[in-house]
């Protein structure tokens, strides 16, 4: 597809999409049909959410006229952020239809960004999205294991005390 057609994009589907029927992620691919190439970059886009719950019951996690693509006019912009973490499908027909414009400079940490052909012939044609995305982890301060250890120390004196106090009360 990358070689002989133009891969216009991939939309990664979370896994559940076709549950109770399948429970692994899917992806779907766009592309031209030109038996010649022609694909220089390629289009992701990480969906995560579908507007409907990802286990067996598939139950809708908004109101029926916030579900699906584009039920009305711009529907992305009407939902709230809390409405599109749940239903992503409106971003997703949205990004599809500005992405070969500036906003086609998104960082690999955002939900959708473009890949130039060539990166993806060096990773052997992996087409998955998790080889291309970037992930930002946020820095942990954990404390220090002495601290923990005397509040540690600190709890069982006290257990140990409110025993003592139970015993008492026992005899």
């Amino acid at each position: 597809l990358v070689e002989e057609q133009k891969l216009d994009g991939i939309v990664s589907l979370p896994g559940g999409v076709f549950k109770p029927y399948a429970g692994v992620s899917t992806a779907i691919l766009f592309f031209t049909k030109t038996n010649s190439g022609g694909t220089d970059k390629v289009w992701f886009y990480d969906c995560l959410a579908d507007g409907y719950s990802l286990d067996d019951k598939r139950q809708p996690l908004l109101a029926e006229d916030k579900l699906g693509l584009q039920r009305t006019q711009n529907l992305r912009k009407q939902l709230s952020n809390e409405e599109h973490a749940k239903n992503n499908l409106p971003d997703v027909l949205e990004r599809w239809a500005t992405r070969n414009t500036p906003q086609a400079d998104r960082p690999r940490t955002a939900q959708s960004f473009l890949v130039p052909k060539h990166e993806i012939a060096a990773n052997g044609y992996d087409l998955s999205i998790n080889r291309y995305k970037e992930v930002v982890h946020a820095q942990v301060q954990h404390r220090a294991p002495g601290e923990i250890l005397a509040e540690l120390a600190k709890l069982e004196d006290e257990i140990a005390a409110g025993m003592k106090a139970l015993e008492g009360m026992l005899k």
